[in-house]
């Protein structure tokens, strides 16, 4: 396979998996088909000879799709390590058996058609943890996208204001010396994301049919500007310490408050699924 991603709409995905438990499977396998297993040394020598290793010289000749004969010096085979870097999706299987894997995967929502085109709110999340990069707060990164009829009108990132040393170079004391949430907000020189996007904004271009796409619920300073500029609707993915008051506000304003997660793009087995792997290894090594 070259590493050449053109095609669109199309869904890659890696499996990876703790590197004790892939050996406990090899032992399996070896014991099902009477094989001589390898040692676990031996085991994660091949491992990262297969894993690592672009091109391992060989004599060897393959056939393109054309029938013709090429050997290792026509082209470049990339590692299985480059190809999973390029992955849509990466999923980590820690199940000792392909039917306990299977099993787990069929309750997955693999396909969902948001991984190769992301719905409204989806984009516009994405588009609030890409303006989280550019914060220069020392305490959270945070951004948020003002939305209003599917256009972007303003976008913003916390830290501190225009001309002011940066947070991460000092220049707020307070996220500096890392106080807890929602203690001494007075103290704090850093705009917050959804301040500066107000801002940056204006009362003209928000109002009614704006909504405001934040990676994280916004504070409470932060929710009575946004009931003040005529926002009607804030959708959130990350929880915050003062969500319960943020959501009490803007229901009495009459603003819509809502949670959106975009699909995660690693799938891990939880504990107990592990567990469950764990559970029937018997069944397996017998």
């Amino acid at each position: 396979m070259f590493l050449n991603r053109k095609r669109p709409f199309f869904l890659l995905l890696a499996v990876d998996g703790p590197l004790t438990i892939r050996y406990q499977r090899c032992l399996a396998r070896c014991q099902d088909l009477s094989h001589q297993p390898p040692t676990l040394e031996r085991f994660i020598i091949e491992n990262d000879e297969r894993l690592f290793k672009i091109v391992a010289p060989t004599n060897e000749f393959v056939r393109n799709d054309q029938g013709h004969t090429l050997n290792s010096d026509d082209f470049s085979i990339s590692s299985i390590y480059n190809l999973m870097t390029m992955a849509d999706l990466t999923i980590v299987n820690s199940f000792l058996s392909l039917q306990l894997l299977y099993a787990h995967l069929h309750g997955l929502n693999i396909t969902n058609s948001e991984r190769l085109r992301p719905s409204w709110d989806t984009y516009f999340m994405h588009l609030s943890d890409l303006a989280a990069l550019r914060s220069n707060c020392m305490k959270r990164r945070v951004g948020c996208i003002l939305v209003k009829d599917f256009r972007v009108i303003a976008t913003g990132y916390n830290g501190t204001a225009r001309g002011l040393k940066n947070c991460n170079q000092g220049g707020c004391e307070r996220c500096n010396d890392a106080v807890s949430c929602g203690k001494e907000l007075d103290t704090c020189l850093c705009l917050h994301a959804e301040e500066n996007a107000l801002l940056e904004a204006g009362r003209e271009r928000t109002g009614q049919g704006s909504i405001l796409y934040c990676n994280t619920c916004p504070c409470l300073r932060c929710s009575v500007k946004l009931i003040q500029s005529g926002v009607t609707e804030v959708v959130y993915y990350k929880t915050y310490g003062m969500d319960s008051w943020t959501s009490r506000i803007l229901k009495e304003a009459g603003i819509k408050l809502r949670q959106h997660s975009p699909p995660t793009m690693r799938l891990v087995l939880q504990k107990s699924d592990y567990m469950s792997g764990i559970a029937n290894i018997s069944d397996i090594m017998m």
